[in-house]
Formats: C-alpha cells, structure tokens, sequence
C-alpha cells in the first residue's frame, strides 16, 4: 500500500477494509436467473465485497450485424425485472449488489431499483451521452479505462463529476482472457499520479497472482470475473476464477492488507521490549 490510499467509503463504498473486491458474474448466468441465484450463494461464501452483473437491451449494445456477439448477448440478457430480484436475493448476505448498465433504460430501471452504484466498461468511457445520462442519478460510479488513453480519462470524468465526485478508476486491459505479461500494472502507479480516485483493477487475466500483486502496488478495488466451478461451461469462463479460488484470493488480499498496515512511523507495540537498546548519544 502507498501514501495514496483512499478512505473508500469517501468513494461510495461500504468497507472499511482497504481492498473492496468484486465478483463479476456478467452473463455467466447465461440467461437463467436461477443459476443468476447460485452464483451469488457460491460468492457470498469466498469473501467478496460485491457482486455483479451487466443490464443491458441486447439491441442497444451490439449491433445484429455481428450475429455471432448479437446471438450470444440476446441468449444472455435477463429482462429488467429480474435484476429486481436478483438485488432483493442478495440481500440475505452481507455482499453489495451492482450492475454495469449499457442503455439509458438500463441506467434508469437500476437507479429506480435502488442500486447503491454503477459500474461502466471500458467500452463506454468514450460514449459521451451514456455517461451524461448516469451523471444525472448522482450515484458513486466505478470506471474502467481499458483502451483509454488521459485525455479521454479526463473527458469521461469532466462529465460524471456533473453528478458526483465519488469516482473509482480501474485499471483494464481489454483482451478476454489477457496474459499475465500484458497486464502492465504499471499503470497502477500512473493513474495514481494523474488522478485524485480511489484507483482498482479489472482483472482479466484466468489467475489470480496479477490481483494479488495489484494489490500490493496500491489498487483498492478488485474486479474478477467469476464462475461457480470448473466443471461450470459459461460465456466468460476463459477469464474467471472459481469458488476455491476467489476464495484464496480474498484471503490472500486481507493478508497483503495485514503486512502493509498503515504508514505511521515510530515505536510499534511489537517494538517496545526492544527499546531498551536504543542508544541515545547527546550531539
């Protein structure tokens, strides 16, 4: 952790962990709300902060000349109704429910719902009246900037910052599954830089180590993407993790927490047996 740490409920969350990890569970559901249920029963026992999915109309997101994304997201989408449901389910655990939003009806229906935040693709930082249309709800907002470059950062900011300052920046490498060598984690340090936001990672590689390390440079909010098991055959399962593995991974991350513990200098509790040998000398 470095001296950039964010107080994360300053930024619309509700940890007061410095980690706030996300299950991303998208269109793995394939379309039944029923297996929508069990992914979230099957997340809520590894720890996880959130989960999430995506609402969308499939003929507002992909065009049906590409048949191949259209036929996959149209067997995928659950009608809005149901994302009713599936909040009111999740609130038997003690996990947030969000929702990435496509469409502008898709905005509204989650805003009325009460959903407590939004999260955009990295597809939609440069989609200008999507983002207008969220800024109105005033609602935290979570942000990748896959693809993005600083200029187009800015201008995504400049109009979400109409309805809220509570922003998160995730850093993104769009490419589905991304390999460990291609994360560049580096950008970790450059968003911190650049900006005053509480800065995370979506992770889309099939492992957890690059979470873990991203943790260790200073993110604050972990997306993965998120499957029930192996044996579990789902659109995104070529970038999601498992129950075991999400658990470990949570684990893993309170850990790195624990070892990086706060900046303060000065005599630690564990320290005081041993200050008996300092030695002082008058200059």
């Amino acid at each position: 952790m470095n001296n950039k740490r964010k107080q994360l409920r300053n930024y619309g969350f509700s940890t007061d962990n410095n980690t706030y990890i996300i299950a991303e569970l998208g269109i793995n559901h394939g379309g039944d709300v029923d297996l929508a249920k069990k992914l979230i029963d099957s997340s809520a026992n590894t720890g996880v902060d959130a989960v999430k999915f995506q609402t969308y109309i499939t003929e507002k997101r992909a065009p049906k000349g590409n048949s191949d994304i259209f036929n996959i997201l149209n067997k995928c989408e659950l009608p809005f109704d149901a994302f009713k449901e599936l909040k009111d389910y999740s609130q038997q655990y003690d996990i947030d429910f969000i929702s990435t939003p496509f469409d502008n009806e898709s905005i509204d229906f989650l805003d009325s719902i009460g959903c407590s935040k939004f999260k955009i693709a990295s597809f939609d930082v440069v989609n200008h009246q999507l983002l207008a249309h969220l800024s109105k709800t005033k609602k935290p907002v979570i942000l990748s900037v896959g693809m993005s470059n600083e200029e187009e950062i800015k201008q995504a900011l400049q109009i979400l910052k109409k309805g809220t300052e509570k922003i998160s920046l995730l850093h993104c490498i769009s490419a589905y599954p991304c390999e460990e060598d291609d994360m560049n984690l580096s950008a970790i340090f450059k968003l911190q830089e650049l900006f005053n936001n509480a800065i995370g990672l979506s992770d889309h590689t099939n492992t957890t180590l690059t979470s873990l390390y991203a943790v260790a440079a200073g993110a604050q909010i972990i997306e993965k993407h998120y499957k029930i098991d192996d044996n579990m055959d789902c659109i995104d399962a070529p970038v999601s993790i498992t129950e075991v593995q999400m658990k470990k991974m949570v684990n893993e991350i309170r850990r790195i927490e624990s070892i990086f513990g706060n900046a303060e200098l000065g005599v630690r509790t564990v320290e005081k047996p041993t200050t008996v040998f300092r030695r002082y000398t008058s200059k």
